[in-house]
């Protein structure tokens, strides 16, 4: 059986297209089962409610040599801890090549997509099977959250048409009503406990030189309430610190993404950060706080900035 997985920390793509894919694998023929890697967030805990569904189990750890098949990711340090001892089958993500290696060929899909549940949907008419309804509706809900309906810069016309494909077939009438909802699920975060906020949408990457890399801890919380997430600025910190110290990163930043108005706040932990953030990016810090503008997507906007800062000259 292939254990199906998207990242640790996982967002609303991550969870449903584990489902989704694992669903699609056993209608095909593929014994499968979905898996998550962490709890769920609060936007993720809605859209599954409406359907009635389970989470997926949360994955134990697994003997070397399992079978496994990976969604929405594909780099060690955001997968299960053995990944290297795995059997990896299958992948199906929207994100650049990592540093995931195999023994033998695996089945990759790759597209510079705004979801994985767009990716998904294509499978659907490549392999000329129906669309269910639940199914439709976890794919449409991810594509709305990882392009911020699209209004993050990683959107394409294909997200836009799954959109329209998939809204009749799940029942939502008024997609924006739909999106609203979705977006004030995420927002409402109650008491939740500070580690827990840095770590809802949170993911390690590795910069500079690729053999002695240094690692970094990248948080984004996208709400449409960001005076409450600063309301909370020193106990975020705190966080911040400790993840830092105990993971051994180099850095930690947490991007505060204001969802209607389309702004990035990043808290700055240390002169660290701060300095990598200047000459990066050219944004000055006050108060712990970088004004990042209009660089929403993690993915397409920071990361790259990063990398392309780390690289060592030729």
């Amino acid at each position: 059986m292939l254990h199906v997985f998207g990242h640790t920390n996982p967002d609303t793509d991550a969870i449903t297209a584990a489902l989704v894919y694992a669903n699609l694998l056993n209608r095909q023929g593929v014994e499968a089962q979905a898996f998550r890697l962490g709890e769920l967030n609060f936007e993720t805990q809605f859209v599954l409610k409406a359907l009635e569904l389970e989470a997926p189990p949360l994955l134990s750890a697994l003997q070397a040599g399992t079978e496994v098949a990976l969604v929405d990711h594909n780099e060690s340090a955001q997968s299960t801890a053995n990944l290297s001892e795995l059997s990896v089958k299958r992948v199906v993500d929207h994100h650049k090549l990592g540093d995931l290696t195999t023994a033998n060929p695996p089945y990759l899909r790759f597209e510079p997509v705004g979801c994985t549940g767009t990716i998904l949907l294509k499978l659907h008419r490549e392999a000329n099977l129906s669309v269910e309804a639940g199914d439709a509706k976890l794919m449409l809900s991810a594509i709305l959250s990882d392009t911020l309906h699209f209004r993050s810069p990683t959107t394409t016309q294909d997200d836009r048409d799954a959109v329209d494909f998939l809204a009749p077939i799940a029942g939502i009438q008024n997609v924006e009503e739909y999106a609203l909802a979705m977006f004030a699920a995420k927002s409402d975060l109650g008491d939740t406990p500070a580690e827990t906020l840095l770590k809802m949408d949170y993911k390690v990457f590795p910069f500079g030189d690729p053999t002695r890399p240094q690692e970094w801890g990248l948080g984004v919380i996208e709400t449409t309430n960001p005076g409450y997430v600063f309301g909370r600025q020193a106990e975020l910190l705190a966080a911040m610190d400790k993840a830092k110290a105990e993971d051994g990163l180099a850095g930690v930043l947490l991007s505060v993404v204001d969802i209607l108005n389309e702004t990035n706040r990043t808290l700055v932990l240390s002169a660290t950060e701060e300095k990598v953030l200047h000459e990066a990016f050219g944004a000055v810090t006050q108060d712990h706080v970088a004004d990042l503008g209009n660089r929403i997507s993690r993915k397409k906007q920071l990361v790259p900035t990063l990398e392309k800062y780390f690289t060592p000259p030729a």
